[in-house]
This record gives C-alpha cells, structure tokens and sequence, in this order.
C-alpha cells in the first residue's frame, strides 16, 4: 500500500509514495545495532582489559556506562522528537552513535573508552522508542502488528546475537571491531532514512502547535535520570562491590532513592512532566509496563547466564556457548512474524498469558540441569524461550498504547524501552546473586556430606585413585589427583545446584506476568491504534 493510500484513509504519512517495509527494515536495523551494543561489549571486556593495561573490574565500566548514559536519554527522547521532529532527532541520534562507535574503536585509552561509549548510549538511547512510532506512522493500523515484529526481531535477537559476534570478532580480529563494525551500517542507515523517510503530516503540524508539548521539564528530567541512572549503577556494580557493604553503592542506592521519592510529587504536579505517573498508574499501561519488566529481566538474563552455564560446567567454547542461543533465535524472528498476524486476531491478553507459560515452562525443564545433558538440551530451552518472548512482546506493543492521547505515545514508546532496558539489569543482578550466594550455601551442604572417614569417600576415592593409576602416574600423584577431582565435582554440582535456583527465580518471573496480563482489557483489533506526533 503506498503512503498516499494511506493518508487518503485518514493516516499520517509521508507526502511521497514509499513502501513501508523499506522503512521498516532500515529503522529496525539502526535499532538492531544499538541494542547489539548493550551486550557485544560484555564478551571482550578481557581483551579491553589486556589491550589497555587494566583490570578486567575496570574494564566492565565500559558496560555500564552505556547503560546508564541509554537509560537517561530514553525519558527525553519523547520531548526532543517532538521539538526536533522525528526524522531529525533519529538521524542526529544515529549519527552520534555511529561517530562515536568509530571513536570507540579508536579509543587510546579506558577513559576516552568511557566518554566515548557514553556518547554513545546517549545516541543509541534515542533511536529505539522514536523508531516505534515510525513504524506506526509508515504502516496501517493493520498491518501495525506486522511493523512491531519486525522491531521486536532487532530488540529480542540482538541481544543474542552480541555474545557471539563479540566472541567471534575478538577471537579472530580484535575486540576493537565490536565497535568498528557499525561504522559501514551507521553511514548505510543514515543514507537510507534520509532518502526514503519523512515527516508525516500530522507530527510537523503538532510542531507547529501547543506550547505546552514544547516546554522542557528540566528538573523533572534531572530527578528522572538520576533515578535511573543511580540505578543501573547500583544493579550493574552491586556483586561486584559487595552491595551494601561497599559506600560507593550505598551512596549511588541513596541518590536514586532520594531522586525516585522527589520525583513522584514533582512530576504529580507538572503539566507537561517528563514521565507521566498517571499514565503509568493506569490499569493497562501500568501492567504492560510491568509485564515488560518481567520480560527485560527473562530477555537479558536467559542470554548472559545460558552461555555461561555451558562454558563454565560443561566445557563449551565460547563459539559454540554461542551456537547454543542460535536456534532460538532462528525461531524468535519466525513467531515475530507469525505473531505480528496473530495479533490482529487475537486479544493481546491471551497471547501475554500464552508466550509467559512457555517461557516458564522453559526455565522449568531447565531445573533439571545435571552433567550429562547434551547440546540439543540447552538449544531446545532456548528455543522453547524464543516462541514465548514474541507472544509477549509484540501484543504488548498494542495493548499499551491502547487508550493512550496520541500526544502522549512517545512518551509511551520512551516509559516501555525504559522498562525493557531496566527490566534487564534487575534480572542479571538478581539471577547473579542467587548463582553467587546459593552456590556458597550448596557447597557449604554438599562439603559437610564430604567426610574422608565415610565408606562413601574411601570407595570413591579408590576408584578415582585407581583411574589415575591406570593413566600411568604414581600413585602418589594418582592420589592427589583423585582428591582434586572429589573437590571439582563439589564445585560444580554445587554450581549446577545454584543454577537450579536461579532457573526457578527465571520461572517465577515469567509466571508473574500471567495475573498482570489478565487485568488488560480488550483492544479493538486491527483498529486505529495512536499514533505519536
């Protein structure tokens, strides 16, 4: 259907005759790549801390200042699309990221590192929730179910494909081209979104409009990301500097604290507010914000701790830990697609209600974990998750903005990227605290079962003794060997255990989301859904 077509139904457009799925593909693409970036790094960071001379601990800033530097620009990015318009803000938003990717690559040290991967979460932050409301603005209500899958495959796989890119281009070229390979497809988004996009009518009349949409909440934006920023912090750094025993988190826990209670008065009484609280309290809106949480939390722990469960205890390379996440997400893109029909059909409540009880069914089999489970164990899990997430993501997309003022749906598109994005660093901080504490209290059970005076010990140590024995070593050194192997086997059975736990946290989670999405209402299918100006 061409743009004219559909502005000749009532629809914003571009004033020129441009297939949708043209700017469908390249809009997603931009957006791919920024969220690729959230987890490409994360891989390399011992070969960032090598070629730089630092600490692997110091090196991880370079996650984490991405992170936050994302989470604060996402509240402005309804606010600055609309002063700029949005063709404008993405090509400015995706020229930064793109400059300063290549600065990343050419960083001569970590501190320029850091300013530079803050320029660009700063850019990347920006182009994701402006992206959805292209995508509604360039297809009919419709098809707007098909548009969101196609940006839920760059949002949901993304994340998967980053380990593995990064692994792949550390390993055989060098961890500089984590960042350098976005140069080519930057300038390529750039040229094409400058060609094939334009303002629709109805977002450069809105420019032209109220004051009220053009006034800055400044200190509402101040306390917004001081909140989420101090936040990411704290959940990125928490482990690693022992929570609250450490002042630097106590101190970042007591800024985003403080921040979070002065921002609700405040943003309570603005007229235009950074983030809309009411909207947020609202049944609909504030479920699916929920629900996004939950599915943030799933999304980015599953694909950091699945890899490492196989490279730690079960010996996988970091290629194949890779290859692992790779049929899921073959089947992820396939249900985007497939659901991106259903939800003209279906109410988005029930596929919610569908896609949470897979995943949890997922994350249940994956209770089981013990030594002996194979390849196509840990591929059929993250398969089984790659159906579910697209049942929840893309009807969230429809049930969300449902009921929302179209002056209000960037600022809609902003609050559920932020919660995606929030979501995930809520779910690796916990699931790491539960791996790292119930390993401590699983080993401690499991070591007070291993006494030498048993029968139990003396038979297995023999038979091990023995083992070494025939491998021809002595059998003073067999002997050893035999009680190093006893030790490992604690370790990981231990850390299997630990595991288990944080498979069940991952289950509880996805099961959390099946009230919330109960309490949506009905959505008209197929019909008008707003469209952000």
């Amino acid at each position: 259907m061409s743009a004219a077509a559909i502005d000749a139904k009532g629809f914003p457009a571009p004033s020129v005759a441009v297939n949708p799925w043209l700017i469908a593909i390249v809009v997603a693409l931009a957006s791919f790549m920024e969220v690729l970036d959230t987890t490409i790094a994360n891989v390399a960071l011992p070969y960032i801390a090598g070629g730089m001379g630092v600490s692997e601990d110091e090196a991880s800033w370079v996650v984490t200042t991405y992170l936050v530097s994302n989470a604060i620009i996402l509240t402005a990015s309804g606010f600055l699309a609309r002063m700029l318009g949005r063709k404008t803000f993405f090509l400015i938003c995706l020229g930064i990221f793109t400059v300063s990717s290549v600065l990343c690559g050419f960083a001569p040290n970590l501190n320029a590192l850091l300013l530079f991967r803050i320029l660009q979460g700063l850019g990347g932050g920006g182009m994701v929730p402006v992206a959805q409301s292209i995508l509604a603005d360039a297809f009919p209500p419709a098809k707007r179910g098909q548009a969101f899958a196609v940006f839920g495959i760059a949002v949901v796989v993304a994340p998967v494909v980053g380990p593995t890119l990064g692994g792949w281009l550390s390993d055989n070229l060098s961890w500089h081209w984590c960042f350098l390979i976005n140069a080519p497809v930057g300038v390529f988004a750039i040229a094409l979104i400058a060609a094939v996009l334009q303002e629709p009518a109805k977002a450069k009349g809105a420019q032209k409009g109220a004051q009220p949409d053009n006034t800055f909440d400044f200190i509402g934006f101040a306390l917004v990301a001081t909140f989420l920023g101090a936040l990411e912090v704290t959940l990125d750094r928490g482990l690693e500097d022992d929570w609250f025993g450490s002042p630097f988190i106590v101190t970042f826990a007591a800024i985003s604290a403080a921040a979070f209670v002065l921002m609700i008065p405040w943003e309570m009484t603005r007229r235009s507010p950074m983030i809309d609280l009411r909207m947020v309290a609202t049944r609909q809106f504030g479920a699916c914000f929920l629900v996004m949480l939950a599915t943030g939390a799933i999304l980015l722990a599953t694909t950091q701790f699945l890899p490492q469960l196989v490279q730690q205890d079960f010996g996988y390379t970091a290629t194949w830990a890779g290859l692992v996440l790779s049929p899921g997400g073959v089947v992820t893109m396939v249900m985007m697609f497939a659901v991106g029909r259903l939800a003209a059909k279906v109410q988005p409540k029930y596929l919610i209600v569908a896609g949470a009880l897979v995943i949890a069914a997922s994350m249940y089999s994956m209770t089981n974990v013990y030594g002996d489970l194979g390849f196509w164990f840990m591929a059929r899990s993250r398969m089984l998750i790659g159906v579910g997430l697209p049942l929840i993501f893309v009807p969230i997309m429809a049930a969300s903005y449902d009921g929302i003022p179209p002056d209000k749906t960037d600022q809609a598109s902003a609050l559920i990227n932020a919660a995606r994005n929030t979501g995930g660093s809520i779910g690796v901080s916990i699931v790491s605290n539960v791996l790292t504490h119930r390993q401590q209290f699983h080993q401690s059970r499991l070591v007070e079962q291993v006494t030498p005076s048993s029968p139990q010990y003396q038979d297995t140590l023999h038979q091990v003794t023995d083992f070494f024995v025939a491998q021809g070593n002595s059998l003073a050194q067999a002997h050893q060997q035999a009680i190093q192997w006893i030790g490992q086997q604690v370790q990981t059975q231990a850390s299997f255990l630990s595991y288990m736990d944080a498979f069940w946290v991952l289950m509880l989670i996805a099961l959390s989301a099946i009230p919330l999405a109960l309490t949506l209402r009905k959505v008209k299918l197929g019909g008008p859904a707003p469209v952000g100006h």
